[in-house]
């Protein structure tokens, strides 16, 4: 028996004004079914992530190291800060990072820069603004004896703030993002290297110019795409080599880079630190952790069964989007190593179509095997939500086909997908009821999206290699990579073969 709230989901909590909180507010109202839509954003203006603030040094010393668990909190009275920094520049192109119904600027550069991503949003925010209350805070989100939601918000600025306010919601979706909480790992000796040499050890969601590291001995420990950037941004103004640590290294070195395995030990004395390869740094400055952050919903903490014990991943959904024991709690964008925006569509298209009774789910016991099979299939942990390519990419299609299923009938759903891969049909499908559109379609990624989405790392290089003229780069075709090109020279390639 599939999964069906017989009672009319009438008004819904959206919890943050991000990207993906802002396509499900556009997607919900799309669907005409809801009275009541609210967005409870926790800063003053939209953009989530995207938002960025300067990061007071108070902040960075309230910071606990190691940080292991995601019920360890910075003060709270110190203000939301977003991992963004000044000089950062999108790793996605353009072109595949946005919404399907908006287009970035001509003029924007190929990879925007943080300041045109938060515009880019504001703009897409203008038709949803009256469902956002900002500087609100969620302090707790329980459910009801009647299967319903109690949301309880606080004024997030001293100058507004009074008692906490209490508000019921037939379906609650999550939309806070999840770079909250630093993940700092536990190494022999950290703690009192700590106490000893106090904020030398941060991480990168503190990290905001590489001004701060002029002169000094630094390791940035982790490669991924914000330990590489970030890295680079150092290294052009601290002692070099500046060292980066992580599990992975790879063989190449350079002289304003050495790469070394992971850390073993820190070694008060001396300010040394160890590596797993034996060797040892001396007179080390900083340490600057890019390891990523834990899942970590403290208004969710009463909710039984939880969705976060380690950290690692969220637990008890089905498809990284509905809480399996009752699905009118829902969680956008959870996912890593994806497109952040197209997932975030498709992820509402789903949750409104169910929500507004025009999409049903599995049962429990099926979407229960759903979480154990991901379980097995990835190893769990950090590891749940990660959807590498192709894996994103086919996941933004299945979730576009099942939501469109509600709109047509399975034939034309197949249709329509066989004709949006030839790239010859634009219409969007959208059901009518009662002479209504109702519904909005979510992207559809043909064979160019797959393409771009395959070579993006090595389009940003391209475009990195620029230097400063990487600013007039508009286009793929502008740092040399062209799909109609490409298409054509595997047609005839094809034909050659024949």
């Amino acid at each position: 028996m599939a999964w069906k709230d017989e009672r009319k989901v009438d008004s819904v909590c959206i919890v943050g004004a991000g990207p993906s909180g802002l396509a499900a507010a556009k997607y919900l109202v799309a669907e005409k079914a809801f009275s009541r839509i609210v967005v409870f954003e926790q800063r003053d203006n939209v953009g989530g992530l995207w938002n960025h603030l300067p990061c007071p040094k108070s902040t960075k010393d309230t910071l606990p190291v190691p940080q292991t668990s995601p019920d360890d909190q910075a003060d709270p009275t110190h203000p939301v800060l977003s991992p963004v920094y000044e000089m950062l520049e999108t790793n996605i192109p353009r072109g595949l990072m946005g919404f399907s119904d908006q287009d970035w600027d001509a003029d924007c550069q190929l990879f925007p820069g943080h300041e045109t991503v938060l515009k880019y949003l504001e703009h897409y925010a203008v038709d949803v603004l009256d469902l956002i209350k900002s500087n609100t805070k969620v302090l707790d989100i329980r459910p009801t004896e009647d299967e319903r939601w109690l949301v309880k918000t606080i004024a997030s600025t001293e100058s507004a703030r009074s008692s906490p306010n209490s508000e019921t919601f037939d379906a609650v979706l999550i939309a806070s993002g999840h770079f909250d909480v630093p993940h700092i790992p536990s190494v022999s000796g950290i703690e009192a290297w700590n106490k000893t040499h106090p904020g030398s050890i941060t991480h990168s969601k503190f990290y905001r110019h590489p001004s701060d590291f002029v002169d000094k001995k630094v390791i940035v420990v982790g490669n991924s795409a914000s330990g590489v950037d970030i890295a680079a941004q150092i290294s052009s103004v601290s002692k070099m080599p500046l060292v980066q640590s992580s599990k992975s290294p790879s063989a190449a070195q350079s002289e304003t880079k050495l790469e070394k395995p992971q850390i073993t030990e820190y070694i008060v004395a001396g300010r040394c630190v160890q590596f797993a390869d034996g060797s040892v740094e001396r007179d080390v400055d900083s340490i600057l952790y890019c390891t990523g952050y834990f899942y970590s919903y403290p208004f969710l903490r009463t909710l039984r069964p939880s969705v976060v014990t380690s950290g690692e991943y969220v637990e008890n959904l089905y498809q990284h989007i509905f809480y399996r024991p009752c699905p009118t709690l829902a969680f956008a964008a959870l996912n890593q190593k994806i497109i952040p925006f197209p997932v975030a569509e498709a992820q509402a298209a789903v949750i409104s179509r169910v929500w507004a009774g025009r999409l049903s789910l599995p049962d429990d016991q099926e979407m229960k095997r759903w979480e154990q099979h991901t379980l097995e299939e990835t190893g769990g942990g950090r590891n749940f939500h990660v959807l590498k390519l192709p894996m994103d990419a086919d996941y933004i299609n299945m979730l576009h086909d099942w939501a469109i299923s509600a709109d047509q009938s399975t034939d034309g759903c197949h249709e329509q997908r066989r004709r949006r891969m030839s790239n010859t049909d634009g219409s969007k499908g959208q059901k009518t009821a009662n002479g209504m559109l109702v519904g909005k379609e979510p992207p559809f990624w043909a064979e160019k999206e797959y393409w771009t989405r395959e070579r993006f790392p090595d389009i940003k290089k391209a475009f990195q290699s620029f230097g400063e003229d990487r600013h007039s780069k508009r286009t793929l075709e502008d740092v040399g990579f062209d799909y109609e090109k490409h298409k054509q020279e595997r047609i005839a390639e094809s034909k050659r073969l024949l």
